[in-house]
């Protein structure tokens, strides 16, 4: 402010001075008023500048004046800079929870009050088969056409979540999405969309599991209530109730396979993985099924042919008790399920990559192709009244699968209705080594077969 009048009184001085020194006094006071405004003019013309820059403010290039117009240009700037740096910071933190929101395993969508999408990210693209860029606009209702979409969105209660299927979805691949809707700004929505098929299929597998179980001890025991009960109540014949316990001893064993194949499945999913410290002949592992598988087509009153090719010389890493049950389980189902007259074929060889192979081939009635993705479930069966006339438990595939996984093999299935199928069980290379052969051991012994009945 000082700087400033101290000018105006210059430019009046030097003004009169010269009037003065050319007209006298007339000339003095003429001069005093060419000084004040030629201090005007130059004030106008440094305002001028000023508002040219501000009408087009660029921080880096801030006109140079001095005096208040300067100090003003200079706090103007720095305010400019201040702001322009927030701005950045802010567009920064914003490109930040963008980048977040697209990377979410949840998908996002925005709608302005009219219900059109704002903006989506790449996994709700994903679930809702929608283009980010070609939808934008567009009415979600128009998109997704799922009537219990429609009922939760007309609805405007918005505090549970709806399960949907997922646009593509079919009964072989199913896929459940499962939204929630969440009001924000002025109307606006926001749609959270998560993938719960796996949960769903769980909580399927839960309620099945449960049921199963249930309805396998149930029959069971209400046989055996009614034999108890017959035999409290009427004087039978020796030979009639010896009968009558005999059978009660088959329930009973019946739900004592089912109670140790649960208690078998539960210990696999509980324990540790096994490691390769221990190691087993594979003929060991052979020779009990073939003892097993012998006693079993007795014990059923079938005559089938087993046929068990000769054992690799090699050695398997890993849970003995695991790796016998796992094998067992695929010779007796084969023999459980194959009619008399039928053939059970049991092959084990080094496979490529010196991986072990265990293949069992039955020639019973086989497998539709829709089944195949699930045998390996617990209480799965094709055919459920035939299953039980076998008198399996419904969970010898299901330890199969367990035990193989365990030690990092491979459980393959092929079938043909009608032909009958074929289960095989591939180790790694990592669980497989080779047994030294004895002199005396050298030449290959011939494969077995034999006739049970």
């Amino acid at each position: 402010m000082l700087n400033r009048l101290l000018l105006f009184v210059l430019c009046l001085a030097a003004g009169g001075a010269l009037g003065l020194a050319l007209a006298g006094e007339r000339g003095a006071e003429l001069g005093v008023a060419a000084g004040a405004i030629a201090c005007f003019l130059l004030e106008t013309l440094r305002a001028a500048r000023v508002l040219r820059w501000l009408r087009n403010p660029e921080p880096q290039e801030v006109p140079r004046t001095g005096g208040l117009w300067g100090e003003a240009l200079e706090r103007t700037r720095r305010a400019l800079r201040a702001r322009e740096q927030r701005t950045l910071e802010a567009e920064q933190r914003l490109d930040d929870f963008l980048d977040a929101i697209r990377a979410s395993p949840n998908g996002v969508v925005l709608l302005d009050p009219r219900g059109r999408i704002e903006w989506i990210n790449e996994t709700a693209a994903q679930h809702f088969g929608m283009d980010p860029e070609r939808d934008l606009h567009q009415q979600i209702t128009n998109l997704l056409r799922d009537p219990a979409f429609h009922a939760f969105y007309q609805g405007r209660n918005y505090q549970h979540d709806v399960v949907i299927a997922a646009p593509g979805s079919s009964a072989s691949r199913p896929v459940k999405l499962s939204l929630r809707l969440h009001p924000y700004g002025e109307g606006r929505l926001l749609i959270l969309s998560r993938d719960v098929t796996s949960v769903e299929q769980a909580e399927t597998m839960r309620r099945d599991f449960v049921a199963n179980v249930s309805h396998e001890i149930r029959t069971p025991l209400t046989v055996l209530a009614g034999f108890v009960e017959t035999l409290q109540n009427l004087d039978l014949p020796r030979e009639e109730r010896n009968r009558y316990l005999g059978m009660m001893g088959v329930q009973a064993q019946r739900m004592q396979t089912l109670v140790s194949d649960l208690l078998t499945l539960s210990r696999l999913e509980g324990s540790p993985l096994p490691d390769a410290t221990e190691w087993t002949p594979a003929a060991a592992f052979l020779t009990q099924c073939q003892q097993e598988s012998a006693a079993l087509v007795q014990a059923l009153g079938k005559k089938m042919e087993l046929r068990f090719g000769e054992a690799p010389a090699l050695a398997l890493g890993g849970a003995a008790s695991e790796l016998q049950s796992a094998f067992s389980n695929l010779v007796s189902n084969a023999v459980r399920y194959t009619p008399s007259g039928g053939v059970v074929d049991v092959q084990a060889r080094e496979a490529a990559g010196g991986r072990f192979e265990l293949a069992v081939r039955d020639t019973g009635p086989g497998i539709a192709a829709e089944h195949l993705p699930r045998v390996t479930e617990r209480f799965y069966r094709v055919d459920r009244s035939r299953s039980r006339e076998t008198g399996g438990t419904g969970l010898g595939l299901a330890i199969v699968k367990h035990v193989v996984q365990r030690h990092g093999g491979e459980l393959k299935i092929a079938s043909t209705l009608g032909k009958g199928s074929t289960f095989t069980i591939l180790l790694p290379a990592t669980r497989v080594r080779p047994l030294p052969l004895k002199p005396s051991e050298s030449a290959a012994q011939p494969a077995t077969e034999s006739t049970a009945g």
